[in-house]
């Protein structure tokens, strides 16, 4: 059976038949368009990207500009999945015409939704990008832009008063009219009752079994991407092992003149070569060098 676009309705429909929804993200047409492939759900350019491909140590070096120009990439090698659009640092915010404003620029970049931060404190964002016609899907839990409020990438909801704080954070962004919300980093048994509470698809990253969905960094779970390895990551592949290895065989077979051998070489037309190892043998390079260069001029 063919695999039909996702659609943030879809997602929910999912939830309502108890489907698992499957997410990963990605950063660049290439991995895009082999997540695409591996018809995973939902692609989300995360603003992880800001360590996985820029190299910073958070997330909050990630600008807009840059966030734009992945998400244009990863949407020119998408063509069944739902991509959503991680609003970095600053973007939303600072001022709510700028945060509309910013999360348009996504929706303009090939983004069909975007991914904002935060609880009950942020829901007139919500209401702003949504009253926009722009889709949007809530993180709570962990929210790595407030990393340094937290101390760290700490576990949250682990105090009672914790826990009915995101609780109440969940119905809220539900209410407000989210399609999804992420749970990082959270407790699995408070993971569960936020999902049983709201209608809409909760997207575990160390939030346990009982989500709706489960999302990872692509990198991370690869094996590419080791600066990082918290309880929850499972590594799924170790293709950084791979590449090291490829790597490692290639310069031994340049070093060896293994590589290229005749079998990855383009051969010069039999009839003409003659002529060009005879006019080698007589020509003047640095005179015919010279004059091409005096007729360009």
């Amino acid at each position: 059976m063919a695999f039909s676009k996702v659609t943030t309705k879809k997602l929910i429909e999912k939830k309502q038949k108890g489907l698992k929804i499957v997410t990963l993200t990605s950063y660049d047409y290439a991995f895009a368009k082999i997540v695409d492939d591996s018809k995973i759900d939902l692609i989300l350019v995360g603003d992880s990207l800001s360590m996985v491909m820029l190299g910073h140590k958070t997330t909050l070096a990630v600008t807009m500009d840059e966030m734009i120009h992945h998400t244009k990439a990863v949407a020119r090698g998408v063509t069944n999945a739902l991509i959503v659009g991680d609003m970095p640092f600053l973007s939303y915010k600072v001022d709510i015409k700028d945060a509309v404003y910013n999360a348009g620029r996504f929706i303009q970049a090939g983004a069909e939704a975007v991914k904002i931060e935060g609880g009950t404190e942020i829901l007139p964002i919500v209401n702003a990008m949504i009253g926009a016609d722009i889709q949007v899907m809530g993180h709570i839990g962990l929210t790595p832009q407030a990393v340094y409020k937290f101390g760290g990438n700490l576990v949250q909801g682990k105090t009672t008063e914790a826990a009915k704080k995101l609780l109440i954070d969940a119905k809220n962004l539900e209410k407000a009219g989210v399609f999804s919300i992420v749970l990082e980093s959270i407790p699995w048994q408070l993971a569960k009752l936020i999902t049983k509470s709201v209608s809409v698809p909760t997207i575990g990253i160390g939030a346990g079994p009982h989500c709706d969905g489960q999302i990872l960094v692509i990198h991370d779970m690869l094996g590419i991407y080791t600066d990082f390895k918290p309880k929850f990551l499972k590594y799924f592949g170790n293709i950084g092992a791979e590449i090291r290895k490829a790597l490692a065989s290639y310069k031994d077979e340049v070093e060896k003149g293994v590589y290229p051998d005749m079998e990855h070489s383009y051969d010069f037309p039999k009839e003409d070569l003659d002529k060009v190892n005879e006019w080698f043998e007589s020509a003047d390079l640095d005179a015919e060098a010279a004059r091409a260069k005096a007729k360009k001029e």
